[in-house]
């Protein structure tokens, strides 16, 4: 008996097990909830299978991501060069929420946006006021420019009262040839260490805020939603928190899949005709 070949076999057995159950719980779903970075798309490109699982269930998915740089318009622009038709009314974005949110509970507010100049834009078309100082707010999302002035500006405003609001506290998201890119969180961890001020709300997954939208905006019921993501623990802890389902894919602990394509290869029911 080959010892190593009894040894290589248990990994495969439960590789197919996990896509079976994958499968399993795709077939019940009436409508996803899908991640973006790592899910559906990967260095700047969209992952082998996203466009077969989203024709699969078209005008039953939302993405919903922390993505705190981008509009749901301009998202949606970018998607469609990649191959992938995401209508904006069906993209879910932490930036874009926390906007929204700011907007609704202090209208006309002061404040410091730190993001990007979609965000700035954003925020101003939401009727709140962007300023350098005496703000507020101070609105935390993916700078790419952050820096140590950036950071001592910041630090000012909230230890002179303004409260912290924040995108997302993902520290990192998978960037080109496997690189991590820093993310909001990595910089909301030395605002933290600078101000000794805590965010007053953090707006991004693994949160509800996110996941409720996204399945107001499909009309879905949770019991039939399947969350797809490839983050423990903003994707999968997520749905826990409000009891959906979830399949992880990727590499991550607890993976039921290496990625989408395993996904939308999900055998089609066959339909046996009657003979009488």
């Amino acid at each position: 008996m080959n010892i190593l070949a009894s040894l290589a076999h248990p990994p495969q057995r439960k590789q197919k097990e996990n896509i079976a159950s994958a499968w399993d719980t795709l077939a019940q779903a009436s409508h996803l909830l899908l991640d973006l970075d790592g899910t559906l798309v990967r260095q700047n490109e969209a992952v082998d299978g996203a466009a077969e699982l989203l024709a699969r269930f078209e005008g039953r998915f939302a993405i919903v991501s922390n993505n705190s740089t981008h509009t749901a318009q301009g998202l949606s622009l970018r998607l469609r060069r990649l191959g992938l038709r995401v209508p904006p009314g069906r993209i879910v974005l932490a930036g874009e929420c926390a906007v929204e949110l700011l907007a609704r509970q202090q209208p006309g507010a002061r404040v410091m946006v730190v993001g990007s100049a979609a965000l700035q834009r954003l925020a101003t078309g939401r009727g709140l006021r962007p300023v350098t100082a005496e703000a507020e707010v101070v609105l935390l999302a993916l700078d790419l420019r952050f820096s140590h002035a950036r950071l001592s500006a910041v630090v000012h405003e909230l230890r002179s009262g303004a409260r912290l609001l924040v995108a997302n506290a993902d520290t990192s998201h998978p960037g080109p040839q496997g690189r991590l890119v820093p993310e909001t969180g990595a910089l909301l961890a030395a605002v933290e260490a600078a101000s000794g001020v805590r965010p007053w709300y953090v707006v991004g997954k693994p949160e509800p805020l996110l996941f409720e939208k996204g399945l107001r905006c499909l009309g879905a019921d949770p019991a039939r939603t399947l969350v797809v993501g490839d983050n423990p623990a903003t994707d999968a802890a997520g749905a826990a928190r409000l009891g959906l389902a979830c399949v992880l894919v990727g590499d991550a602990a607890g993976a039921q899949a290496a990625s989408v394509a395993e996904l939308a290869a999900l055998p089609v029911p066959t339909v046996r005709l009657s003979s009488a």
